[in-house]
């Protein structure tokens, strides 16, 4: 009888291994698709000599620009994911209906990234842009959580992983949120983005013991 209920653990634990390894690799793919639309919505320019090329690209500069903050949005989200999943080798509690919701936005980036690319309506364009990367680091934030709290991770995870997960992902909810209402007074909410994660980050290693700064 023990023998019996130890090999159905033992089953169960390498099936709960092969679900987490195939997420991680759905995940990876779903991305990569994500990117792969963000350069597809790109404009083409155009014009019959290079000065009337030069003069579509400006004319279109929101757009590729978009895309660029975009593509290093969602690359920032995928390097978060790799570095927590690759310390988790089993499914528990919430995790997997908080990743597929994490993807859901992951999809909605390419057309969050076409609506504020467009012209008009800044506040409103920019505010659907932020809030679609709070929900997505906000997810993000839950699933780390999750991984904790149910002990989801190896034995040889890192002990300061968790502690800079929230702090980063913490960081870029704060700039994004603060983000929203500095749109209705300017169109430079866009440097949040930028300068309150700089600004965190130069605190937390001027606070560091100078034994510890890299």
């Amino acid at each position: 009888m023990s023998s019996t209920t130890s090999d159905e653990e033992t089953v169960g634990s390498e099936t709960r291994g092969i679900a987490a390894e195939r997420l991680t690799f759905f995940s990876d793919a779903v991305v990569a698709i994500a990117i792969t639309l963000l350069a597809l919505e790109l404009p083409l320019p155009e014009g019959a000599t290079s000065a009337e090329l030069l003069r579509s690209l400006g004319d279109h500069r929101s757009e590729y620009i978009s895309f660029l903050i975009s593509f290093v949005v969602i690359g920032g989200h995928w390097r978060a994911h790799h570095r927590l999943f690759h310390y988790v080798p089993t499914l528990g509690g919430g995790l997997l209906r908080l990743t597929f919701g994490w993807l859901l936005t992951m999809v909605l980036m390419p057309f969050a990234t076409k609506v504020v690319a467009e012209d008009g309506g800044f506040e409103f364009r920019f505010v659907f842009y932020a809030l679609v990367q709070v929900v997505a680091l906000t997810l993000f934030l839950l699933m780390a959580g999750q991984v904790q709290r149910h002990h989801l991770y190896r034995a040889d995870t890192p002990p300061e992983l968790f502690g800079s997960i929230y702090r980063g992902i913490g960081t870029m909810i704060a700039a994004f949120a603060v983000s929203i209402p500095v749109a209705f007074l300017t169109h430079w909410a866009y440097a949040c983005w930028v300068v309150i994660p700089l600004v965190v980050n130069l605190l937390f290693r001027l606070r560091r013991p100078p034994a510890t700064r890299a």
